[in-house]
């Protein structure tokens, strides 16, 4: 019997990477995993997923490469394996988005109605942070914050931004951003501010993306 070829052993591996990543509440904590590193029952908390499932996704996702983890006392802490695994998933957002119907509803639907306008491109709201002429508002909850924010950035999570609209400087423009491209977090928030007259926009992709490209970020005392 001949042996299996060196082409197909890769294929194998490729093909599992592809199955651990086939599945909706793997990718929902690589999100979270993409704001920085969680322990299991800190993922269970924010995902509203029993701690067992969460453990379990995310021991198959440890054996595809896709997280890493390291213990810290008695808290095991997973991070995302490296910038490759955030270039995968967006691989398969781009690839969905040019050939599912399905999808397509949903972004000229949902997201559609609240901001159809280009984002913010990262190197656009750096020249406009450093000529003074933009607010930047991070509008994830507070310890994601914490973990890694846009230098600057004001932290005004969703559900606080109609009681916080004073911190929001007079006649400036708003940049708005939060956990990555479909973060509904930033489309509601900009949809809110541009209803009340501030000229709001969102910033292209979210804090995972601004940390892959290299980007400056400060983290706060939680």
């Amino acid at each position: 019997m001949s042996a299996v070829s060196p082409k197909l052993a890769l294929f194998e591996q490729f093909a599992l990477v592809a199955r651990t990543l086939g599945h909706p509440q793997r990718l929902e904590i690589l999100e979270q995993l993409g704001q920085g590193p969680r322990s299991v029952d800190r993922l269970a908390d924010k995902l509203g997923l029993p701690i067992a499932n969460v453990s379990q996704h995310l021991q198959n996702m440890r054996r595809a490469g896709l997280v890493a983890a390291e213990r810290q006392g008695k808290f095991v802490i997973y991070r995302m394996a490296g910038a490759s695994v955030l270039e995968a998933v967006s691989a398969l957002q781009k690839v969905a988005e040019a050939n599912l119907a399905e999808v397509d509803k949903v972004l000229r639907g949902y997201f559609g109605e609240r901001d159809s306008l280009e984002p913010v491109s990262r190197e656009e709201l750096q020249a406009r942070m450093k000529d003074g002429l933009v607010t930047v508002l991070d509008v994830r909850p507070a310890d994601e914050y914490a973990l890694g924010h846009v230098p600057g950035a004001i932290n005004v999570p969703l559900g606080e931004l109609e009681a916080r609209l004073a911190s929001i400087r007079p006649g400036q423009q708003v940049v708005a951003y939060c956990r990555g491209p479909y973060c509904v977090l930033s489309f509601e928030a900009v949809a809110e501010l541009r209803k009340k007259g501030i000229a709001a926009h969102r910033l292209e992709g979210g804090m995972p993306e601004w940390i892959a490209a290299g980007l400056p970020t400060e983290v706060s005392d939680r």
